[in-house]
């Protein structure tokens, strides 16, 4: 099923003003954009790098693919898959949207090319802010040094992603 979605992945700097103001106007886009389009802004600052949320995303689809999704909404899900979490509050108090200057990562889901202009007028485009930041890491997802000398931080978040669905 992913393979046959059109997906992007963009980040992006922002001034939050308003976090509900902010989704609402990302949402009255998508509403006037198509059907079946999913839009999902997290915190790209609890983000290591593509390969992470790209296994977020994957375990997302598998997870509606076995009726085994935590959430009803895919966004959700990839928010939960993504932050290795089940609790939805939890999630998003790591990877959600905060007031103030902040880095987002957009997952866009079978979007048109002409959404993503129109992101660029409400965000400024950086996918650097895509890259990891260790320290921020550590502190978000309660990383030990242990555990970083284990595993790279990378291999560390989708292990925690991975064990949502064993242990389910």
């Amino acid at each position: 099923m992913f393979n046959d979605k059109n997906i992007e992945i963009l980040g992006y700097t922002a001034n939050v003003s308003s976090v509900s103001e902010t989704l609402d106007n990302v949402d009255s886009l998508r509403d006037n954009c198509c059907d079946g389009t999913i839009v999902q802004l997290l915190n790209a600052d609890g983000i290591a790098g593509l390969k992470h949320i790209e296994h977020g995303i994957i375990q997302s689809f598998n997870a509606f693919n076995r009726d085994e999704n935590l959430a009803k909404d895919l966004g959700v899900e990839i928010l939960l898959r993504t932050s290795g979490q089940r609790q939805i509050s939890k999630a998003f108090k790591m990877l959600g949207l905060h007031e103030g200057k902040m880095n987002i990562c957009i997952i866009l889901i079978n979007c048109p090319d002409y959404f993503i202009d129109q992101l660029n007028d409400m965000f400024t485009r950086d996918d650097n802010v895509l890259s990891p930041e260790i320290d921020k890491l550590l502190k978000i997802y309660d990383i030990s040094e242990k555990e970083l000398k284990i595993m790279d931080i990378t291999s560390i978040l989708i292990d925690r992603s991975s064990k949502l669905v064993v242990d389910q």
